[in-house]
C-alpha cells in the first residue's frame, strides 16, 4: 500500500520557497502539469513525498534486497577495453568551467557582474561627497606629517640610533665610531637625494600650476590628497567604506592544514601529513580530505578538534569531521566559511502539509551543510534533553505535529511545566494533560496514570491479538500500515510524548509508579506501534533515572553545560566518539546531536513552527482527523469515566451469578451494559471479540488475565475466552489491602 503525502503551499512566501525539491531520500514532486486546466498548476508543494520504504515492519530485514543475484557481481571480471576508455573519459576534468562554456550560465554571471558592481559603484558614488570628501580633508594633514617624518627619518638614518646608543652604552669606542662615519655617509648621499626631489618636485609643481590645464591640476591635487588621506587615516577607520558585508573568509591552503595539525599534536615536522586529492571547494566551505601518520586514528583527530580549528585559525562551529571508511587514519575535513549552526534552518515544510504518512520518514531538519535530515519514530523511544530556551520542546513538538498530520496516528501528551506550547494539541491528542498541580476538577497526574495504564494494557493486547491474527492479514506476527488503518482492529501507530518528564518522575506519591510504567512503554511498546518520547532540562540520576534513560534507543542533545551531561543524554561513550552538545553556543537554538535514529550520528538544525504556526497545522491536522472520523479521547471530550476504573472490579463481580467460577468475557459485558448502560453500552454495541477485548483491557491493569472456557451448547462444544471468580476475588482483596495501608 503505497501512501502519499501531500503538501499544499505554506501562507507567507518564505515558506512557498523551502528547498524541498531536494529533500532526500524521498524526492518532493510538483504537480502534473499534463492538464493545463487543473488548478494549481506549477505550484510546488513542499513535503510531497512518494515512495516505497523498506520493509521496516521487520527490524531484522535491514539491508536485505529483493531475490539474489544468480551471476557473480560484475567486478570479478577485469574490465573491457570500452570500459576501461569510458572509465578515463570521465576521470578527466572538463578544460573550461560550465559557467565559460553554456550560454544559459554565461548570462547568469553576466547578468550578476552587471548587478553587482553597478551596485558597488553607485554605492561609492553617493558616499564620494558626502563622506569620503570630507574624510579626505581630515585625514589628509596628518598624511602629510607621517610621510614628512618618515623622509627625515630616512635622511637622517633613525633606523640606526638603537645600535649607536647601544655601543655607547658597551663602551665600545671602535664600534661608534664606525656606525658614526657610516651614518655620516649615509646622511650626506641621502641629504643630496632628498634635496634634488626637493627641487623637481617643486619645479614640477609650478610647471603643472602655471601651464597644465585647471582639469589636470585639479586631478593632481586630488590625487595628493587622497594619497595623504590614505596615509593618515586611522588603522580602524578606512577612508572607503565597504560596499558590501565580508565575512571572515580566505583561502585555504596546504600550508595553513599541516600548521594545524603540527599545533594540535597530531603530527611533527619529520612525520606529517599527507593529501589523497586537493583541497577545493565544497559548498559554503573547503573539502580537505588528509591521511594521518601511521598509528593515529580518526578518534585522536577528534579529540584535537579545537587544537586544529586553533590551527586553522577558525572557531570549532566551522570545523566537521567525517570518518572515511576505507582507512583508519583518513579523515575528511569539511571548514565552513562562516558557522553554520547559527544560520536559521527556515521554517518547517510542515506548514504546507495537507496530511503525513507517519509510516515513513518527515522532514526534522537540516545538518551542517543544509542537507535535509529526514525523522521516523517507528520502533524506537527518541529522549530529548537541554539547558532551557535552547529549542528543546520546540524540536520535540516538530516531531508531535507530523504525528498529527497523519489521522491515523493516536497522540498522548503530557507537559510537566505546562506551558502553552503544548495546548494547542487538545485539538487532537487522545489523551492530553497539563502540569502537575490539580485543576477545574482534573488531576493531570492521575490522568497521567490512568493514561500509562491504559496504554500498558493496550500493548499487553496487542502483542496477544498480533499473534492471533490470519497470516493472510498479519503475516509476520508484526503490525502493518494496513492493521494500524483498520479501526476494527484498534492498532493505530501511537505517539507518547512527555515534556519536562522529571515534574511528573519525582511526583512524592506516584513517582515511582509512572517510573515504572515508562520504563515498560519506551523498552516493549516500539515493537507493536506505540513510540515513546521524552523531553528534560534535568537528565540526572535523580530527576531522570538511567534506568528509563536507557530504554530510548535515539537520543537528541541540544546545548547543556558541560560534557558529562551530553554524556548522560547521547549515552556512555559519546563523547569519546566525539559528540559533545556542551561544545553548542548558545546562538545554536534549535540545534543538537542526533544519535540512534539512524546508522550516523549527526547535527540537525531543526526545522522552526512557532506558536502561530503550529496552531495552523493542528487546526488542519484535527479537520482531517473529524473527516477520517479518527478523533477520539480528550479531543472529542471522550474524557475515561474515574468511576469505570475504580469500580470495574466491584462491578464484574456484582454480575457474577451464583457458583459461576467460569464466565465468558462476552457474556460479562452485556450483564455489565445492563447493570450500568451509560458507563458499558458502548461494549456490548461491539462484535463478539472486540466486546470481550475491551473488558479484557479493562482488568489487565488489576493483573487479570483471561483463559479458554469451554461450554457445551446444543450438543456442540464452544470455547470462548473469559475470566475466574476467584481471580475477581483475590484483585479486590489485594485493592482493599493497599487501599488501608495507605
Amino acid at each position: 500500500m503505497t501512501e502519499t503525502t501531500t503538501f499544499t503551499p505554506a501562507g507567507d512566501p518564505e515558506g512557498a520557497e523551502q528547498p524541498t525539491a531536494d529533500i532526500v531520500p524521498f524526492p518532493l514532486k510538483k504537480e502534473t502539469d499534463s492538464d493545463p486546466t487543473a488548478p494549481g498548476e506549477g505550484v510546488v508543494k513542499p513535503g510531497e513525498w512518494e515512495a516505497e520504504l523498506p520493509d521496516t515492519d521487520d527490524p531484522e530485514a535491514e539491508g536485505l534486497s529483493e531475490g539474489a543475484p544468480v551471476d557473480p557481481p560484475r567486478e570479478v571480471y577485469p574490465p573491457s577495453v570500452a570500459e576501461w576508455m569510458e572509465g578515463k573519459d570521465k576521470a578527466r576534468l572538463p578544460v573550461l568551467p560550465d559557467w565559460v562554456k553554456l550560454p544559459d550560465q554565461r548570462t547568469a554571471v553576466r547578468k550578476w557582474a552587471v548587478r553587482h558592481y553597478s551596485a558597488v559603484v553607485g554605492y561609492h558614488a553617493v558616499r564620494l561627497p558626502l563622506v569620503y570628501t570630507p574624510k579626505i580633508c581630515m585625514y589628509s594633514p596628518r598624511g602629510a606629517w607621517r610621510w614628512s617624518t618618515a623622509i627625515g627619518r630616512w635622511v637622517f638614518d633613525a633606523e640606526g640610533k638603537g645600535l649607536r646608543l647601544a655601543s655607547v652604552a658597551n663602551e665600545d669606542a671602535a664600534e661608534y665610531l664606525k656606525l658614526s662615519r657610516q651614518r655620516n655617509d649615509r646622511v650626506r648621499m641621502r641629504g643630496i637625494v632628498a634635496t634634488v626631489a626637493g627641487f623637481v618636485g617643486l619645479a614640477a609643481a609650478l610647471t603643472l600650476y602655471v601651464m597644465a590645464p585647471s582639469w589636470l591640476l585639479m586631478l593632481a591635487m586630488a590625487s595628493l590628497a587622497t594619497t595623504l588621506g590614505v596615509v593618515g587615516a586611522p588603522a580602524d577607520r578606512p577612508l572607503i567604506d565597504l560596499a558590501k558585508v565580508t565575512f571572515r573568509k580566505r583561502k585555504l591552503s596546504s600550508d595553513i592544514v599541516i600548521r594545524a595539525h603540527e599545533a594540535s599534536g597530531l603530527t611533527t615536522k619529520d612525520q606529517t601529513i599527507a593529501f589523497p586529492r586537493p583541497i577545493g571547494r565544497d559548498g559554503d566551505g573547503w573539502r580537505v580530505v588528509v591521511d594521518l601518520p601511521y598509528g593515529k586514528t580518526f578518534e585522536d583527530a577528534m579529540k584535537a578538534h579545537a587544537r586544529l580549528a586553533s590551527g586553522m585559525d577558525i572557531a570549532p562551529t566551522q570545523l566537521f569531521l567525517d570518518k572515511d571508511e576505507t582507512s583508519g587514519r583518513r579523515v575528511s575535513y569539511w571548514i565552513a566559511d562562516r558557522d553554520p549552526l547559527a544560520v536559521p534552518s527556515g521554517k518547517s515544510p510542515l506548514l504546507g502539509a495537507t496530511r503525513v504518512d507517519f509510516w515513513k520518514p518527515f522532514p526534522w531538519g537540516v545538518d551542517e551543510r543544509g542537507n535535509p535530515v529526514m525523522a521516523t519514530m517507528l520502533w524506537l523511544s527518541l529522549l530529548v534533553g537541554a539547558v532551557p530556551r535552547q529549542g528543546k520542546t520546540f524540536s520535540a513538538r516538530t516531531i508531535a505535529l507530523a504525528a498529527a498530520l497523519d489521522p491515523y496516528v493516536r497522540l498522548y501528551l503530557f507537559d510537566g511545566k505546562a506551558s502553552p506550547d503544548w495546548r494547542k494539541f487538545a485539538l487532537v491528542a487522545h489523551r492530553i494533560g497539563f502540569g502537575i498541580v490539580p485543576k477545574n476538577g482534573i488531576d493531570p497526574v492521575g490522568h497521567l496514570l490512568a493514561s500509562l495504564r491504559e496504554l500498558k494494557a493496550d500493548v499487553e493486547d496487542r502483542y496477544h491479538r498480533l499473534s492471533e491474527l490470519p497470516l493472510h492479514v498479519c503475516p509476520e506476527g508484526k503490525l502493518t500500515p494496513e492493521i494500524s488503518r483498520d479501526k476494527k482492529l484498534n492498532m493505530p501507530l501511537t505517539l507518547f510524548v512527555v515534556d519536562e518528564v522529571q515534574e511528573y518522575l519525582t511526583h512524592p506519591e506516584h513517582g515511582k509508579e509512572i517510573l515504572s510504567l515508562m520504563v515498560y512503554l519506551a523498552r516493549v511498546a516500539p515493537a507493536v506501534g506505540v513510540s515513546v518520547m521524552t523531553a528534560t532540562q534535568k537528565p540526572d540520576d535523580k530527576a531522570c533515572p538511567s534506568e528509563l534513560r536507557d530504554q530510548h534507543q535515539a537520543r537528541f542533545a541540544l546545548r547543556v553545560g558541560a560534557y558529562q551531561v551530553s554524556d548522560t543524554i547521547l549515552g556512555a561513550g559519546s563523547y569519546s566518539e566525539g559528540l559533545d552538545a556542551s561544545k553548542l553556543l548558545k546562538s545554536h537554538k534549535g540545534v543538537g546531536l542526533l544519535k540512534g535514529m539512524s546508522d550516523d550520528s549527526g547535527i540537525v538544525r531543526t526545522y522552526l513552527a512557532d506558536g502561530r504556526d503550529a496552531e495552523r497545522v493542528l487546526t488542519r491536522a484535527a479537520a482531517l482527523r473529524e473527516a477520517e472520523g479518527t478523533l477520539s479521547g480528550d479531543a472529542v471530550g471522550e474524557v475515561p469515566a474515574a468511576e469505570t476504573s475504580a469500580t470495574i472490579l466491584d462491578d464484574v463481580a456484582a454480575v457474577l451469578g451464583k457458583g459461576e467460577a467460569k464466565v465468558w468475557s462476552e457474556t460479562i459485558v452485556d450483564r455489565l451494559a445492563d447493570l450500568r448502560p451509560d458507563v458499558y453500552g458502548p461494549w456490548a454495541e461491539l462484535e463478539p471479540k472486540p466486546k470481550a477485548e475491551a473488558l479484557t483491557a479493562a482488568l489487565k491493569p488489576h493483573g487479570i488475565g483471561t483463559m479458554q472456557i469451554s461450554r457445551r451448547i446444543e450438543g456442540e462444544q464452544v470455547n470462548k475466552r473469559g475470566i475466574k471468580r476467584d481471580d475477581i476475588a483475590t484483585a479486590i482483596t489485594q485493592r482493599n489491602q493497599k487501599r488501608d495501608a495507605g
